[in-house]
Parts: C-alpha cells; structure tokens; sequence
C-alpha cells in the first residue's frame, strides 16, 4: 500500500493503484502520440478507438446481449432521473417506482414533474433498513417502466434478486454496485450508473439501453435530453467527458485482469465478511443498520452505543490512516464503502481496527 489512505470514501471512490499508475505513465503522452488524451479531438481516430473498444469492454464484462446499446453521457446519475420519465413516461401510463432509500427518493421525486408516478414497493416504514420485497409487485398494463434502485449507498442496502417485469421494462439504477457481480443484463429496458463508484472517475455516466426502447421514446424533447440522439451518434454528438471514458476503460481491463465479475463477486464478499464479522462478533459494541438479508457488498453502515464513541471512532481512524468512515450526514452513524478497487487489505485493516477500537472502549 505504501503510502496510500484506506480509502472508503462513498464517491467519488477508491481506483484501482494499477490504473492510477497506467494513467500517469499515459498522461503527458497518450499511446505515443505526444499528447494527452485530454488535448485531442473526439473525433479523432485515437479517441473513437477508445471509444469503441471502451463499450466492447463493458459488453464482454458484464455479457450484454445483442439489440443493446452502451452510451456515455454527462450529467450524472441525477440527470437520468430527469431523462427516463421525459423520455418514457406517456400520457395516460404510471411510472412505477421501488422506494428504497434516499437514492429512490431523489428519482421519485423527478419523475412526479413529468406524469403520473406509482410506489409500488417501499421500505419506508422500517426506514429504509431493508430493501423492499420485490416477490409480489402489482403492475398494472398502463405502467410505462419499473424503476429500482440496485444499492443504497446511503442506507447500506443492496437488492438480492431483480423481479421479472414481463413485458414492462425494467430500469435500475446502479450506480453503485454496478460490474460487482454478475446480473442478467437481458432482465432490463435500461440500466444506468455513474461511474465514481465502480466504474472511474465522476463526469461520465454509463447508460445501458435495449434498442427496442427507442421505439417508446417520447420524439418532442430537446436534442440532448432524447436517447436516439446519443444512440445514432455512438455517444460523440458533442463534446464527450473522453477523459473519465478513457478511465473506465482502464479500470475494464482490470477487472479483465482480476478474472471478471464471478472473481470479483466472491473478492467482495471475501473482503465485506471481514468487516460484517468484526460487526456481528462485538456482542453488540457494533450494531449493523441493515438486517442481515438486505446487507450490501458495496456500502457497510453500522452504529455505536453513542454519537461521542462514533466521533471517537471516526478521529482514531483517521489518525491511523482511514478516509471516508463517516456516515452521510442525512443518517449519521459510521459508513465503509467496499467498492471493487477498495483492496482486501484495506478492508483487513478496518476489521483490526475495529476489534481493537472494540476492546480499548467496550
């Protein structure tokens, strides 16, 4: 590790050291060509390249089907929750939401702006401490889409299966465990995801489309906000954020590397079981906000017996090299966020510094 921080920072997140070092080996001088690949043309042959070979990369990890679309669009996961009502959502249908967390909230709260919007499943009773059951959801024809939020990077929950929706598309948001393990991609209308998690860097959101969406799409809204126009100009119809594209392209070839998302899927319950013991073994020092069930691989919220021992916490863990462990501010509590290039020693650290936080203030 060197001289690196025990990053678990919720996002923007832990990058693989690999890929940060790739990055600046290629930084002043891309692949050769004397320039960064900041200073050229997005239409150029070296950025198309990467471009293509980017989506290629995301098809192969996490085996999309034929009749789907990769696009890389700006924005954030935030405006997505603007553009899949604008785009989807029709007079005379109901947008059909899950109501996990505050995640699902945000996009809840959108959709309402541009029609008649549905909770179909919520949590909200137990605080968003679990995730919603999925098993039994009452669908009528006139809904437009399914809309679930894959992890709650706040709460700390995580969906353990997606629902068959039939002939109703299904769009997730994931942007926090997405490339975590393996989903059936052929499950889903639309899946998207910022990249500062898993991914890369912030300034680049992934947007996975079934073709035959488009023809669903509402054709009256301006040119950026329409999904056909990024769809017909392979993501290059203005100016693309190439390089965050570039870096997820960088951090594709590591998970390559690492042996895909089945190896990277058992790394990180390798890596979170160290820290859920270490909660579950304290005899109630730590107390998980989750039930078990609904527990995410991604982010790890837990408590103290008081708002004075978790400050305590969160000062003798930074002096002792840990980032991010605060919990958001909206909960409080204590947060570690374990996402794929957070490395199994860090999280073997934290698991040591807990048990001996445990026994010096129990």
């Amino acid at each position: 590790m060197g001289n690196r921080a025990y990053n678990f920072n919720a996002g923007p997140a832990a990058l693989p050291l690999e890929v940060l070092e790739q990055a600046q080996k290629e930084f002043v001088d891309f692949r050769g060509i004397g320039m960064s690949i900041m200073e050229i043309s997005h239409r150029s042959a070296e950025y198309e390249a990467v471009n293509n070979e980017t989506q290629n990369l995301l098809k192969e990890l996490f085996s999309i089907p034929d009749g789907y679309k990769v696009l890389f669009l700006q924005g954030g996961a935030s405006t997505q929750f603007t553009m899949i009502p604008m785009n989807f959502l029709q007079a005379g249908q109901t947008a059909a939401y899950v109501q996990s967390g505050a995640w699902a909230d945000k996009a809840i709260k959108e959709a309402k702006l541009f029609g008649e919007t549905a909770v179909v499943a919520s949590s909200k009773d137990q605080k968003f401490m679990r995730m919603p059951d999925l098993g039994a959801l009452n669908l009528s024809d006139q809904t437009a889409y399914l809309h679930v939020t894959s992890n709650e990077t706040i709460e700390g929950s995580q969906v353990q299966s997606y629902p068959d929706t039939g002939s109703i598309p299904l769009i997730a948001d994931m942007s926090s465990d997405i490339l975590s393990r393996p989903v059936d991609v052929s499950k889903f209308g639309l899946i998207y995801a910022g990249a500062q998690k898993n991914l890369g860097p912030s300034g680049v959101t992934v947007v996975i489309l079934r073709e035959d969406m488009l023809e669903r799409a509402n054709a009256n809204l301006p040119t950026m906000f329409r999904y056909d126009t990024h769809v017909k100009n392979d993501s290059l119809y203005n100016t693309p954020p190439s390089y965050s594209v570039y870096m997820i392209n960088l951090v594709l070839h590591w998970i390559k590397r690492q042996g895909g998302l089945a190896a990277l899927e058992k790394i990180n319950r390798d890596k979170t079981d160290l820290i859920y013991n270490a909660i579950d073994a304290s005899g109630g020092f730590y107390q998980g906000c989750v039930d078990a069930d609904s527990r995410s691989r991604m982010n790890i919220t837990f408590r103290l017996q008081s708002e004075e021992l978790e400050k305590l916490f969160v000062k003798e863990s930074q002096a002792n090299g840990f980032v991010g462990l605060k919990g958001h501010r909206s909960v409080g509590g204590l947060r570690a966020s374990t996402y794929n290039a957070v490395p199994y020693e860090s999280c073997q650290a934290l698991a040591q510094f807990m048990n001996d936080f445990s026994k010096r203030n129990g």
